[in-house]
């Protein structure tokens, strides 16, 4: 090294961010080298979480995977229920009722409300707008009772499985849904008028932590960060499944590609999805919520290869697997679309930012570490 880059390395410090730390989305660790408040270096450190779901899937039957795939997302499980039961069966040849897939809209769109309204507790968090904070998490506790009544269970559902639902919505669901509705619909104003429309946000946001729409589709990104480049691209249109097909529904785009306008996507989003939502409960067909698979632990699909993939609340998220004819999957592999917007994007988006930066940053990319950590 040159007496000048020594010099500059002496003025240089590194900060440990995480694996705790309240301005981490999630279990891992940034190590950030600064020179004085500028960010020089970054160094992402996984494997605080990590619990190998993808090769115990593979020592399961295939209705035994189903309490495994929800934990790899804990903020937005059931589109992980989705892809997996969606992987089986295309390999098993298993068809859906109309009205299942109309009830597993309904589930996977009250998750996506739910991952959001968690962004948004991080987002605002992390600038400091408290009141957002508690705000957000009321929405969302308010969802989880929903999927109570459903699931009966509040954040592990477990009730996206092959050939539809596990059963059906209770009586009375839809008019208890549609109250919260208008009751959330009256309280997302009030997010717009703190939050969203606050100077201090727009300023803390605007112009930071730009992605380009070229370096987006180079690193894999997905869902609102890349929709905030003005790409419109959403699995839920391009590849419908489940009711998709036969809902009206826009994608929210921006083209600042800088963190407000991912911000800005998300909000969009949340009206989308309850707009969605409504449709659903209106459009319901009857029938059934199922149809019979055979005994789980004599059950044996046949020798093939499927790929699915779902629109989940960060982005694209995929799922390979692989069946040898046995009782159980010879091989699984997982796409999270946090992996890239984790430890590709962020990385390079904090190098010249400042330390106050790094939480909302992180935030804004919406990363989910069990995606990575898997």
């Amino acid at each position: 090294m040159s007496d000048e880059q020594i010099a500059s390395r002496e003025r240089e410090v590194d900060l440990l961010f995480g694996p705790q730390h309240p301005g981490v989305s999630g279990n891992f660790n940034i190590t950030v080298t600064v020179e004085g408040e500028t960010i020089r270096h970054i160094e992402m450190n996984l494997g605080f979480l990590h619990r190998g779901f993808e090769k115990m899937l593979e020592n399961v039957g295939y209705l035994q995977g189903f309490p495994f795939v929800c934990r790899m997302n804990v903020m937005d499980p059931d589109p992980n229920e989705q892809v997996y039961a969606m992987a089986i069966e295309e390999l098993a040849g298993i068809e859906v009722p109309p009205r299942a897939h109309y009830i597993r809209s309904l589930i996977l769109e009250m998750s996506r409300l739910s991952t959001h309204l968690l962004w948004l507790n991080g987002m605002a968090g992390a600038m400091g707008f408290y009141t957002i904070n508690h705000w957000a998490m009321l929405a969302r506790d308010e969802i989880l009772d929903m999927f109570s009544q459903i699931a009966g269970a509040r954040v592990y559902h477990i009730y996206i499985l092959p050939g539809g639902v596990r059963r059906d919505v209770p009586e009375g669901f839809a008019g208890k849904m549609t109250a919260f509705l208008d009751d959330f619909e009256k309280t997302l104003h009030d997010f717009d008028a703190v939050m969203f429309n606050n100077r201090v946000f727009r300023k803390r946001t605007d112009g930071v932590g730009i992605l380009t729409r070229e370096d987006a589709l180079r690193w894999g990104v997905t869902g609102a960060n890349l929709r905030a480049t003005g790409i419109a691209r959403d699995v839920r249109v391009e590849e419908p499944y489940a009711a998709y097909a036969e809902l009206d529904f826009e994608i929210p785009t921006r083209t600042e590609c800088d963190s407000y306008a991912r911000s800005m996507v998300v909000r969009a989003e949340v009206d989308q999805s309850v707009s969605i939502i409504r449709q659903v409960l209106k459009k319901i067909p009857a029938g059934s919520a199922w149809n019979r698979t055979p005994n789980p632990f004599k059950w044996r699909i046949p020798r093939g290869e499927a790929y699915a993939r779902v629109e989940s609340g960060r982005g694209e998220l995929g799922m390979y697997a692989v069946s040898d004819g046995s009782n159980k999957l010879r091989r699984l592999s997982y796409r999270g679309p946090s992996l890239p917007h984790g430890l590709v994007v962020l990385p390079k988006l904090l190098v010249g930012m400042s330390v106050p930066d790094i939480a909302h940053m992180a935030s804004s990319l919406n990363i989910s570490v069990p995606e990575i950590d898997r």
